[in-house]
């Protein structure tokens, strides 16, 4: 069923954000509809906050407030070991697992040739510049344990061998198949702690 103009055009939008089908967007829809204008106003006023304050890390690519993001000004992170993740999202699920201690480098996704998505798409190049000056010593490559994850991590561990640099992958615990974000910390946190070096 097709709904007047205003509303129709809400769902629309709505069924293009990920993970949202016609049936959740139609159900947003109507819950915007019945709500207090106060309610509406707050939720359009975090989205333009967070469309013209927040940014990415020059040098990791994280969302960051600033121009470098708080991991990345931290100095008691260690600068030798660097974790190589999909999205922003994924420097999250590694962070409540409380066992990483060194900096990120957020590749903007994964090698996907059926969307079109190859290495010069994400941010490779940048990963390469950080490693120029000699600090770094490991690479985790913590990409997301499915096909596009996997030839991410096979591409980056070819590239960066002969640099002579420890390259290691996640340890099993995580699901083939599956998103870093959806893992448990005990899961993710064994995984991270039980990485093991990329042949």
């Amino acid at each position: 069923m097709m709904y007047e103009g205003p509303v129709q055009d809400l769902m629309d939008e709505l069924g293009r954000l990920p993970g949202i089908g016609p049936k959740s967007a139609q159900r947003i829809a109507f819950h915007i509809l019945s709500s207090e204008s106060a309610d509406i106003d707050r939720m359009i006023a975090a989205l333009t906050r967070v469309k013209l304050e927040v940014k990415f890390c020059r040098i990791c690519g994280n969302v960051s407030e600033q121009d470098e993001c708080r991991i990345c000004r931290d100095p008691r992170r260690d600068p030798s070991i660097i974790c190589v993740v999909e999205e922003p999202k994924d420097v999250v699920a590694v962070e409540r697992t409380r066992e990483f201690r060194g900096r990120y480098h957020v590749l903007g996704g994964a090698i996907s040739p059926i969307d079109g998505i190859g290495p010069d798409n994400l941010r490779i190049r940048e990963l390469l510049t950080r490693l120029g000056d000699g600090v770094v010593m490991e690479l985790i490559l913590a990409t997301d344990p499915n096909l596009e994850g996997e030839a991410t991590a096979t591409y980056l561990a070819r590239l960066l061998r002969p640099m002579g640099l420890t390259v290691s992958r996640l340890a099993s615990g995580l699901p083939v198949g599956g998103d870093l974000e959806y893992a448990d910390e005990v899961t993710l946190g064994r995984a991270l702690s039980g990485r093991r070096s990329v042949e």
